[in-house]
């Protein structure tokens, strides 16, 4: 019986092989970008979630007074809490800017935004104005107003 002799793999054949894969890894990077997005949404919708809750237990406590309360306070007072494992951390939503916190005029309550979660889920997931402070109750801007800045 004769030995059949390796035959070595032509230049076409190798340029196949690596269009193939070219293809494939596009198609999965193109699918890891909306992964990431959703993931930074859920990071910003968690984390707001959080400070919201952290800051009114805190007040209920009486902790902290809503006309006072500016982002340096509102990070000691996370930080303070004990509950957040990195308040630094936290008081940033998954794209990496800062929570906006405002008060309601009657000074009831605080909320907790992120610009850019608001952003992707109007673009993103078609969701109303209305709709988004429906189900993010916290992140409803109706009847708000800044806190001043501390100088």
């Amino acid at each position: 019986m004769a030995k059949r002799k390796k035959r070595p793999m032509t230049l076409l054949e190798i340029m196949v092989v690596i269009f193939i894969i070219g293809i494939v890894g596009t198609v999965i990077g193109v699918n890891m970008k909306g992964s990431l997005e959703q993931g930074k949404a859920f990071k910003s919708e968690q984390g707001s979630r959080q400070i919201y809750e952290i800051l009114n237990l805190e007040m209920a406590k009486g902790s902290a007074i809503p006309t006072k309360l500016d982002s340096k306070t509102a990070l000691r007072i996370v930080k303070d809490s004990g509950l957040a494992k990195d308040a630094k951390k936290l008081m940033e939503d998954g794209w990496g800017r800062p929570y906006r916190i405002l008060v309601k005029d009657d000074e009831s309550d605080i909320r907790v935004i992120s610009d850019s979660f608001v952003r992707y889920m109007r673009t993103k997931k078609k969701m109303s104005h209305a709709q988004i402070n429906e189900k993010y109750t916290w992140m409803d801007e109706t009847n708000c107003r800044e806190i001043a800045e501390a100088s």
